[in-house]
């Protein structure tokens, strides 16, 4: 296994200081090979994919403005 250091910030780093109980490297290679799994599903699910990086962002453009619009309703 190789060592990775992190930097948190002083507020992160107070909090854990407190819970001496937590595993905190543990924690840390949980949430990496989770996040790092996430990426390797979404790398298999776009290499097939005729979809360019602007075709992307015009698509979440318009969900975004369809949620708003929704959310907007919700308050009227």
């Amino acid at each position: 296994m190789v060592n990775v250091t992190l930097a948190v910030p002083e507020d992160v780093y107070r909090l854990m200081k407190r819970r001496k109980e937590v595993n905190w490297s543990e924690v840390a290679r949980q949430a990496i090979r989770s996040y790092a799994a996430n990426l390797e599903v979404m790398d298999r699910l776009a290499k097939g994919s005729k979809m360019t990086g602007k075709d992307a962002l015009e698509l979440g453009r318009k969900i975004n403005r369809g949620l708003a619009a929704r959310y907007r309703k919700g308050f009227e």
